[in-house]
């Protein structure tokens, strides 16, 4: 009996001290451990807890670094002051440089505050304000990353070349309930860009245009092209949703915001779901004639995949704010025997090119579509098969059930499309659905242009309508129930290879076609080299995760003129490993498609 109690006295006893030995051998991890941040840019971290058998997480906690004056929000904020192990919280830097600039961001252990790990955050004020100047248009695309709706947005503002938005407006529409829908709301805002052109915006947009201001769609980060343009992604946590989206903003001519400016023939093309978040496109042409009409209207939709010739029977348009270039389409079409409507709201961006997004709210059974017009430079005599004849690099996204996946995928398509001019042409191109990828060369086929641009391409495997803007330049609409859908441009002439692709590039996702992708905007340098070239760059990252700003990106690159011009392999080193393909347009402007992600998108690079 002596000798059992001893054993149980042992056993209590380990009972007892157990808890304190486990707590002792605790460790907390944190990742990243350093950041670089633009004021009010964010950076999401994730700490991680050895040991912590009652798992009970890490509380977060900002305070200023050895040398950093700055209490509170003056420091910045985290999203979340407690998480699981192994869960992020996102990290804002504030609106001004805190003196000495570096903060730190803590995490520590809920089961024993003694241990802990800490990030240095450097914070910096933009130094090349002056690089966005001026009053621009603007167009995005994007998600929840819940998969329960898509929207889009189109608008205006100016920014001063110091850091300040004014003068801004802004018409958002989603495809289901509880999506954003904002019409012609005002905003103002801030902004910086860094040494690296990569920039940082806020948007204040008021609630229903109530005192005060909620920011919706207000974290954007944005990629500075030569021009002053911009390529951007946003990343909103909205009334706790997380919402991506991917566009531009490009320099728009104010001189041009009348509806006599607004004439000629257009091409146009735009892409988006229905109301229950079905992949749609809808492309065609019309001719403006100056007063508010349009005439001449031909237009396809594939709404996934029944395909359907609209004929318009009325299109109108009109401006209603000279001073910000904000208009209205109403177009009147059968698709089969069924009428329907389409009203767009647009902005001007110069007289030949428009941006435009539907505007039915979600409780009508209409798509939610955003795209462009774009000022068709038809020839004496009109289009015909020689207005396709040479190089085309196209690029194309849609949403597809992919191999034996149950639920639908981002399907990406990049390749080049070699006319003869006289109706006939190959196709090689590279394809990736849901991870899942495909290469062809060489596929021959038939094309057929009329007068007005309305091209029928067809191989031994599709059928696919396009619209011709320019020579060798078009909308391009296929008729699968994926809907591909996107663009084609000129390329340049001559031999392409490695030193075609050199100097530097604004990158960007150019459409967010499923819930599942992620979004980015950055700044990256290609040296040129041969045979292997290298691209170096750093990029903002926003997917399902949370944002990640700063990251370093690394490939290398091998282009041939032969046996496909200007097609190439990409490795991507960092952030992670990938296999991908790209196509040069020219000298100034890439495409790229992933061969191995499994939410692929057409990856535009562009000087």
């Amino acid at each position: 009996m002596r000798k059992l109690n001893t054993v149980l006295l042992i056993a209590c006893i380990s009972s007892i001290f157990a808890p304190t030995a486990q707590a002792q051998s605790i460790s907390v991890s944190i990742v990243p451990t350093k950041a670089s941040l633009l004021v009010t840019a964010q950076q999401e971290f994730t700490a991680t807890v050895a040991n912590d058998v009652v798992n009970s997480g890490v509380t977060w906690t900002v305070v200023a670094a050895s040398g950093t004056l700055c209490t509170g929000t003056a420091c910045g904020a985290v999203s979340a002051t407690s998480t699981a192990s192994g869960a992020p919280t996102t990290y804002e830097a504030p609106s001004a440089v805190p003196t000495g600039g570096a903060i730190l961001v803590t995490a520590t252990s809920v089961t024993d505050p003694t241990k802990s790990a800490s990030a240095t955050v450097t914070i910096t004020s933009g130094v090349n304000n002056a690089g966005l100047n001026g009053d621009y248009a603007f167009t995005f695309t994007g998600v929840n990353t819940s998969g329960s709706f898509a929207f889009a947005g189109v608008g205006r503002f100016t920014a001063d070349g110091a850091g300040n938005v004014t003068k801004g407006e802004v018409d958002v529409n989603a495809s289901q309930y509880p999506g954003p829908v904002v019409v012609q709301e005002s905003l103002t805002g801030t902004y910086a860009i860094g040494a690296d052109n990569r920039g940082v915006m806020n948007w204040d947009i008021p609630a229903g245009g109530s005192s005060g201001g909620t920011q919706r769609f207000a974290k954007i980060t944005f990629a500075l092209m030569a021009d002053g343009s911009a390529v951007l992604s946003v990343f909103d946590t909205l009334g706790g949703r997380t919402e991506l989206a991917s566009g531009t903003m490009e320099k728009a001519d104010t001189t041009v915001n009348s509806v006599a400016k607004i004439t000629g023939d257009y091409a146009f093309g735009v892409a988006g779901v229905d109301h229950s978040n079905n992949r749609v496109a809808f492309a065609g042409r019309l001719t403006a004639d100056g007063a508010g009409n349009f005439s001449n209207v031909a237009a396809d939709i594939n709404a996934s995949g029944s395909n359907s010739s609209a004929i318009v029977t009325l299109a109108t348009y009109s401006i209603s704010d000279s001073s910000t270039g904000r208009g209205s389409i109403n177009m009147t079409a059968l698709l089969g025997v069924v009428p329907t409507s389409f009203n767009f709201v647009f902005y001007v961006v110069n007289s030949g090119k428009i941006f435009a997004m539907e505007t039915h709210p979600y409780t009508v059974s209409a798509p939610l579509l955003n795209g462009v017009l774009l000022q068709q430079q038809t020839p004496a005599g009109g289009f015909s098969n020689a207005s396709l004849n040479g190089g085309m690099v196209i690029y194309l996204t849609g949403r597809s059930v992919c191999g034996s996946a149950t639920g639908p995928a981002p399907n990406a398509l990049a390749g080049l499309f070699t006319a003869d001019g006289k109706g006939a042409f190959t196709r090689t191109y590279d394809q990736n659905c849901g991870g899942t990828s495909n290469s062809i060369s060489d596929q021959p086929g038939i094309y057929s242009v009329v007068g007005n641009g309305r091209t029928c391409i067809t191989t031994p495997t599709t059928d696919t309508v396009a619209y011709v803007v320019n020579s060798n330049q078009a909308f391009i609409l296929g008729t699968d129930s994926s809907v591909l859908f996107g663009f084609g441009e000129p390329q340049a002439a001559g031999p392409l290879s490695n030193s075609s692709v050199m100097g530097t590039y604004a990158g960007f996702n150019s459409t967010m076609a499923t819930f599942g992708a992620g979004t980015f905007s950055g700044e990256f340098t290609a040296d040129g080299a041969g045979p292997t070239g290298n691209i170096t760059g750093t990029e903002d990252i926003s997917n399902l995760s949370g944002p990640n700003s700063g990251v370093a990106f690394n490939a290398t690159y091998s282009l041939s003129a032969s046996p496909t011009n200007g097609r190439g392999t990409m490795s991507v080193t960092s952030p992670s490993g990938s296999r991908a393909i790209l196509y040069v347009v020219s000298g100034s402007k890439f495409v790229v498609v992933s061969l191995s992600d499994p939410n692929p998108g057409a990856l535009i690079f562009q000087h």
